[in-house]
């Protein structure tokens, strides 16, 4: 990941889904639970980003049961936590901003 690049709310979330393990439906249904039902990831979505995370070694494959009723669960990686301290680092600084400028902080410097 180059420095500074923006997550989208997609990857922020499934890495904040995936501190613990927790498989895909698990994934879907905490996203919806953290949101309050804002962001309902669809399957297509949450497993393109997850096969998209898994390449960049940011979540990994935690358990993949060969029994059919056993469902892979993935978990967030050293890396995967780095990335989203660097992104939350990033929103804070735009919210930062944001508030100065709603404060007219800015205003005064122009």
């Amino acid at each position: 990941m180059e420095k500074n690049t923006p997550l989208t709310e997609a990857f922020v979330y499934i890495l904040l889904a995936v501190r613990k393990p927790n498989h895909g439906y698990g994934i879907i249904q905490e996203i919806s639970r953290l949101t309050e039902g804002r962001v309902v990831l669809g399957p297509g979505t949450l497993y393109g980003a997850i096969q998209n995370m898994t390449a960049r070694g940011w979540i990994r494959i935690f358990s993949e049961e060969t029994d059919s009723r056993k469902k892979k669960e993935y978990v967030i990686t050293d890396l995967g936590r780095q990335v989203f301290a660097e992104e939350v680092q990033r929103l804070r600084e735009l919210l930062r901003n944001a508030e100065r400028m709603e404060e007219g902080e800015e205003d005064d410097k122009i």
